[in-house]
């Protein structure tokens, strides 16, 4: 990396004479701490897999034996949102553009209330393993396998984005070896993952979850106390502009409004914490249904403390005026700068960085072990013995270990850009199957043809805006400065040289509508799924209410047209209930007894 210095005053900025970047070291202390994390995840996983039920079910490895508690899930929960992408890229947000991210909290209200008391209730009641049997139990085994592609495809791209990212950063700033990291973050994953199944991912994440809050903490600390206190933090972020007011700019192509962040950002949290497999199978891990309600509360809090933690290491980077054009390493050179000659709190922020890498691709292996499993396998052999589908199960989560490797890999071969359009297409998939889920709970008449003909126009348009967003960005963003790929500033400087825009401007046309804030893709993607499968499934034939499973809907429509007249309700299909006895056995009567459909439906009620 090459550094630039500046030297600042009230009238101009000049750029002084461009100097080699002195790479930061770690010490010993430092490496003992990452190895440290390293051998306690491997040892969590080594303890499930040598005590218990010893991970020899597939209830067991797949889904916790159903007996996790609302603490260990909560904080799983949050380890497998807080990835090392946002660990590094919140930071250099708010260091760059201002406060206004944090607005992004709001959201966190709607989007963690709506899984507790509506997908919540739905999914646990039927005693799923993987979310996409919901699909089938609503429509069919057609839209089941859909779902389930859709889903492993988003997260193989992300596992590989999640593992390359800190290594990445860690390399350039550091020396530290690229696929040294790679490997070691990869292979010990993968090995605790098989070894000790979900049971070891809950408990690893927790420890993980302690360890990025401590190597967060740390640095704010260490900073603030470096740039004289926090009045003096303020003083810098006040004159440099960095709290940013409340924007109440309707407008979805600004990137960041209070609208974009709350009201967006509700429809990116319902596409994590409602639908994911990964978020959904820690819910189906807890022992009752309160267990998972209560998890989904207490993950509020602590998700707020995490973006506190984020948003006000970035404004105490700017406080310090270190800046780099360079994102991904950003964070990192800032964090090795301040805590150069502090032996240890260097190594406590990397194993910060990389827990968050674990708890990500961790949850990423068991669910994607889970889903293929449950979904492209177990169909297909009903009559395979326990031992072996447990078997088969650690051999995905292994198998899924070195794809996301290779993933890694290619990312690294397909450069930084790239990064962040692997970001974005993790962004897009999402609410494509956030909409199917809602067609399927919110919209009785829904059938399967209009959710597969929903999910593959919602995917076609989601990638047609993102992919033409890219390539109207990569030709309107001017380039960064021939000679200085990041830049330096004095200690005491309190004004900065900002980026060139990273969004195009406004245009006219075919631009315009690529100009959407990425906040609305999960947003406007759900949207477009509910409204084309309700069109042909009109088209088409709607479903009739007997012939909709018992179970699977959400008496939505019920609650909001709770004044029309019982025969018209009964008509628009608003009267199903969730999970009441006496309509299902009715329902059974009537169409007969189909084992392997309803047996979920029963479980649940009895």
């Amino acid at each position: 990396i090459q550094v630039c210095r500046f030297v600042s005053s009230p009238v101009s900025q000049t750029t002084v004479t461009m100097d080699p970047s002195i790479q930061k070291h770690f010490t010993v202390v430092d490496y003992v701490i990452f190895a440290v994390l390293l051998a306690a995840s491997m040892g969590i996983g080594l303890y499930y897999a040598l005590s218990g039920g010893r991970q020899r079910t597939t209830q067991e490895f797949l889904m916790a034996d159903r007996s996790m508690r609302c603490l260990p899930v909560s904080l799983s929960l949050i380890a497998s949102f807080q990835s090392a992408v946002a660990i590094i890229g919140v930071p250099a947000e708010i260091y760059t553009h201002g406060t206004q991210y944090w607005f992004i909290g709001c959201a966190y209200v709607l989007g963690l209330l709506i899984p507790a008391h509506v997908f919540i209730p739905v999914l646990y009641r039927l005693r799923l393993s993987s979310a996409y049997q919901y699909l089938e139990l609503r429509f069919s085994k057609a839209v089941r396998i859909c779902g389930t592609l859709t889903f492993i495809f988003q997260m193989v791209i992300y596992m590989g984005v999640c593992v390359y990212t800190p290594a990445f950063a860690l390399n350039a700033v550091t020396g530290f070896e690229l696929w040294g990291a790679v490997l070691a973050t990869g292979l010990v994953c993968t090995v605790y993952t098989t070894m000790g199944g979900l049971k070891a991912v809950i408990w690893t994440d927790v420890f993980q979850t302690i360890v990025m809050f401590a190597g967060q903490l740390a640095v704010i600390v260490v900073g603030v106390h470096q740039t004289g206190g926090v009045s003096e933090v303020w003083r810098k972020v006040w004159e440099g502009n960095r709290i940013s007011a409340l924007d109440l700019n309707p407008d979805p192509t600004e990137r960041h409004t209070f609208w974009t962040l709350a009201v967006g950002g509700v429809f990116l949290m319902l596409s994590l914490y409602g639908v994911n497999q990964a978020q959904v199978q820690r819910y189906l891990s807890a022992r009752t249904e309160k267990e998972a309600v209560r998890s989904c509360y207490m993950v509020f809090p602590s998700l707020q403390l995490a973006l506190a933690l984020s948003c006000v290491m970035g404004l105490v980077m700017f406080a310090r005026s270190i800046f780099l054009y360079i994102y991904p390493q950003m964070v990192i050179y800032f964090v090795m700068d301040m805590l150069q000659g502090l032996p240890g709190l260097p190594g406590l922020f990397v194993a910060c960085l990389f827990s968050a890498a674990l708890s990500t691709i961790s949850s990423a292996f068991n669910s994607l072990a889970t889903v293929t499993m449950e979904d492209l396998i177990k169909p297909h052999f009903p009559a395979m013995s326990e031992a072996r589908a447990t078997l088969l199960s650690k051999v995905l989560a292994m198998s899924y270990g070195l794809v996301c490797l290779a993933m890694a890999y290619l990312t690294h071969l397909m450069g930084d850009s790239v990064l962040q359009v692997a970001l974005k297409i993790f962004g897009m998939v999402g609410g494509p199957i956030l909409g199917l889920f809602c067609l399927g709970m919110f919209f009785p008449w829904a059938n399967s043809v209009g959710a597969v003909t929903g999910l593959g126009t919602g995917l076609s348009v989601s990638f047609w805006i993102g992919i033409g967003s890219i390539i109207s960005h990569s030709s309107g963003t001017k380039p960064l400065p021939p000679d200085c790929s990041s830049s330096f500033l004095s200690g005491n400087t309190t004004t900065v040289t900002q980026l060139s825009s990273l969004f195009f401007s406004h245009s006219s046309g075919l631009k315009s509508f690529y100009s959407l804030s990425y906040m609305w893709y999960s947003a406007f993607n759900c949207f477009t799924v509910i409204v084309i499968g309700l069109i042909i499934s009109f088209l088409t034939g709607p479903m009739k209410e007997q012939d909709v499973t018992p179970g699977t809907i959400y008496p939505l429509l019920g609650t909001l047209f709770g004044f029309l007249p019982a025969r018209l309700k009964k008509k628009l299909c608003c009267v199903t209930p969730l999970g009441q006895t006496v309509f299902v056995i009715n329902y059974i009567k009537h169409v007969g007894w189909k084992r392997e459909k309803y047996e979920h439906c029963l479980v649940a009620i009895w």
